[in-house]
This record gives C-alpha cells, sequence and structure tokens, in this order.
C-alpha cells in the first residue's frame, strides 16, 4: 500500500512538471515566448530513506528494525531523485524529537518511554528546535556536522532544501543544547 501509494504522489508530481507557455512582452513590445516550469517538491521520510531492513518488529530497537541515517542521501541518490523532475527535496522528521534509544554519553537527556510513541518517536514531538535526530547520525556527537553535510550535498546536486517544523508540537521535555545567542 505504502509504494502504491508513493508512486502515486511521484506520478502527480510528474504530471504537475508539465511546463507551461506564457506570452510576455519586452521592452521593445516584441512578443516572447517564456517557458516557465512548475516546482516539483519531493517529500521523504528521512529516517526511512536508506533503511535496507525490513523487520519491522513492533516496539524493536534500531538494531532490530533498523533506521536511514543522513548519509544514505548520496550524490546518486539525489541524482536520482532529480531526474524525476524534482526541484526541492522536504527532509521530513529532522529535527530531534522525543525518542526511547539512550543519548545520555552526548549529553542528551533521555525521554520517559511511557510518552514517547514507540522506540523512534513521533517527529512533530520536538524536543530540540535547533538540533537534529541523532538517530538520523552515524555518529550522534556530529549529528548536526553529518546534517549540513547533506544540506551541501543536496545542493550540490542541484536541488533546494525544505524542512518542516511546527512551533507547538514540541515534547513533553523540550531540553534544546543547542540554542544560538540570545536564544533560550
Amino acid at each position: 500500500m505504502k509504494k502504491v501509494l508513493l508512486l502515486a504522489l511521484i506520478g502527480l508530481s510528474l504530471s504537475a512538471n508539465a511546463q507551461t507557455k506564457k506570452t510576455k512582452s519586452n521592452a521593445n513590445t516584441k512578443k516572447v515566448t517564456v517557458v516557465e516550469k512548475k516546482k516539483v517538491v519531493y517529500q521523504v521520510f528521512t529516517r526511512l530513506f536508506g533503511n535496507k531492513n525490513t523487520t519491522n518488529k513492533p516496539w524493536g530497537t534500531i538494531e532490530e528494525n533498523g533506521v536511514g541515517k543522513f548519509k544514505d542521501f548520496t550524490d546518486k541518490a539525489l541524482q536520482e531523485i532529480k531526474k524525476l523532475g524534482v526541484n526541492y527535496i522536504w527532509y521530513t522528521g529532522v529535527p530531534h524529537h522525543a525518542l526511547v534509544r539512550d543519548y545520555t554519553k552526548y549529553g542528551i537527556s533521555n525521554d520517559d518511554p511511557e510518552v514517547v510513541k514507540g522506540r523512534a518517536g513521533s517527529p512533530y514531538a520536538v524536543k530540540d528546535y535547533y538540533n537534529v535526530n541523532p538517530d538520523l547520525a552515524v555518529d550522534p556527537a556530529k549529528r548536526l556536522e553529518e546534517f549540513e553535510a547533506l544540506i551541501v550535498r543536496t545542493h550540490k546536486n542541484g536541488l533546494k532544501v525544505i524542512i518542516d517544523i511546527v512551533p507547538n508540537h514540541i515534547a513533553r521535555k523540550y531540553v534544546s543544547l543547542s540554542n544560538p545567542p540570545g536564544c533560550s
């Protein structure tokens, strides 16, 4: 079902990418035909992309069920996405949200497993708007650097980046470790 829905969405995106023509007048009042390309957004749930593990064990750990990483968006993968006619890639679930995995050795406080939706948590229960999900990094201590490298790689491959946040969707325990100066 998920694959069918994804293919349907891709099909809609491709049909939306059809070119349209407009006639404009230039300074000398000659008519010029301008071809405009519609913008196409490819939304991807970041923690699923690149995860080859199909176990899908209820309440399973990352070791049991796997998780996609920022590094999975390789130049090749981004070029294949671009070939679909995509202009923007929307990385969903990137902000650091409440999850069950223990990252205390990286200075990240634990969340109460009784209020987290599964071990992976809901990407709309944000714990720190100024940081990214440590599950998505190969080295959680360098998660921001890995994410910044993904943005650079995405731009290098001719795509623009969209990250979604919903300001009032926060975890029960919001604790930012990365506030910029002047923010608290």
